[in-house]
């Protein structure tokens, strides 16, 4: 049962460099890749990216195409081609995977020129696309057999290259959508088995967003513009995952909305999220002293919304263990959660990598299992059955098993005493113990004041 008290949230440290992922981890998820293609009974890969939508093309090269868009083939020999436009061609990575690259110009921005490319036909063609060749087209998301009719064959690469390649394989049925290789929630490879240089890599990101996070919460006051407190939302040159939100008062009804010019005023609700590629932290509550600044009718509700949600929370922390089930999860939250006083907005969780989320385990009856080398977010938005108020303590967890901890120690010391000491403080401090898997990525891991103008009061499971 959650109460609120004193604490003082330690400074668990950080990283100057931000870790590197190795050129044999690229060449690694390459071979993975080429040998999951295989099992699926597939002769090329097709992998699509965009400015938006590049997570699973810079899991296997290093490279997410800036203004542009890009394709990266892959045969089954292993043999590789990446297509870009002007502006990416010279920043593809020096360290990448085995591969070639060619200058595509259709990805380019229109205007630019177009006289220098091969007709993309005779790019697939030549690449091995022909009449019966099994073609897997890896986007962004698999889709729903209820809502598109035929999830196989729904793709969300253009039209003018699905058509293409259709047309060289000679049948709609040879092109399917493989995304589910990489974002599957049981066993994509972006999903499961994280290596630990990945592991230290979603840490450094998710040390920028959480004490982002904090310093904005710190700098919050009556009279404060929703863009004036952004300039403490820093990325350190990582790209971001999601645009930077904050906002106060009514704006946050519109929970993904853009700082603005609006002004906070006591009594208001605030909402802060920040996300960088493998991390996003996200704190809200109310912009008050304590419960008297909050108004009359909406204080007592809000004191049962947020200590509840806090308890759902540590429901959600203490259920994390290898080898449960999604659906476990989901119910330990649900036994906890009171439903007259909030639903959920989406599922309490998901999987996260360099995009924010990926898929999630966590629904109802899901028999999805948690593997060791996942990420997972605990990101549980809780929508107010009463007068309007909101809570969020959203961080991320990676989940090890003890070779994989042993590895992370090994390679990352200072990474790994960090994560201890989060653990430390978690169930020392807040309450809230966590199994030996359970790896806390954020530095300020569970904290939750529910008035943000109190910092040092916060809610702890005793």
């Amino acid at each position: 049962m959650s109460s609120i008290a004193g604490v003082e949230l330690p400074d668990f440290g950080s990283e100057s460099n931000p870790p590197q992922i190795l050129s044999a981890t690229y060449r690694s998820r390459m071979a993975a890749a080429v040998e999951r293609m295989a099992r699926a009974g597939l002769d090329v890969l097709a992998v699509y990216a965009d400015r938006e939508h590049s997570a699973t093309m810079a899991y296997l090269t290093g490279m997410d195409p800036r203004f542009e868009e890009a394709l990266l083939l892959i045969g089954k020999g292993g043999n590789a081609l990446l297509l870009v436009g002007n502006e990416c061609e010279g920043y593809v990575p020096d360290e990448k995977p085995a591969l070639t690259v060619e200058l595509f110009q259709d990805f380019s921005l229109m205007g630019q020129p177009r006289g220098s490319s091969r007709p993309l036909r005779a790019i697939l063609s030549d690449f091995g696309v022909g009449r019966d060749v099994r073609v897997g087209c890896v986007g962004w998301k698999c889709y729903d057999v209820a809502l598109t009719g035929a999830p196989d064959r729904a793709s969300d690469l253009p039209s003018y290259i699905v058509d293409v390649l259709r047309d060289l394989t000679g049948s709609a049925e040879n092109v399917t959508n493989a995304t589910d290789l990489f974002t599957n929630p049981a066993n994509g490879l972006r999903v499961v088995g994280i290596e630990p240089e990945q592991i230290a890599a979603f840490e450094y990101a998710s040390i920028q967003t959480s004490t982002s996070t904090l310093a904005a919460m710190r700098a919050l006051r009556e009279g404060v513009r929703e863009d004036e407190l952004e300039r403490w939302l820093v990325t350190r040159g990582l790209p971001l995952s999601c645009h930077r939100m904050i906002s106060f008062g009514r704006s946050s009804l519109r929970g993904l909305s853009s700082p603005s010019a609006n002004r906070a005023a006591l009594g208001d609700v605030y909402t802060i999220g920040f996300g960088v590629a493998g991390a996003l932290t996200s704190r809200a509550g109310f912009i008050a002293r304590g419960p008297a600044d909050v108004s009359e009718g909406v204080r007592d509700h809000y004191a049962r919304f947020a200590a509840n949600y806090f308890d759902v929370v540590c429901a959600w922390y203490g259920a994390l263990r290898l080898g449960v089930t999604g659906g476990e999860v989901f119910a330990a939250v649900e036994r906890v959660r009171d439903d007259s006083l909030y639903r959920l907005a989406v599922n309490p969780g998901h999987t996260l990598h360099l995009d924010e989320w990926v898929h999630s385990p966590f629904a109802a009856g899901s028999t999805v299992p948690l593997n060791s080398g996942m990420a997972l977010q605990m990101d549980i938005i809780p929508v107010s059955k009463g007068p309007f108020c909101y809570a969020n303590a959203e961080d991320g967890v990676v989940l090890a098993d003890a070779s994989l901890r042993a590895a992370l120690a090994r390679d990352y010391p200072a990474c790994w005493r960090r994560i201890q000491a989060r653990r430390s403080f978690m169930d020392q401090t807040l309450g809230i113990p966590l199994d030996e898997a359970v790896l806390p990525l954020s530095n300020m891991p569970a904290y939750l004041p529910p008035y943000v103008m109190s910092p040092e009061r916060v809610f702890v499971n005793r």
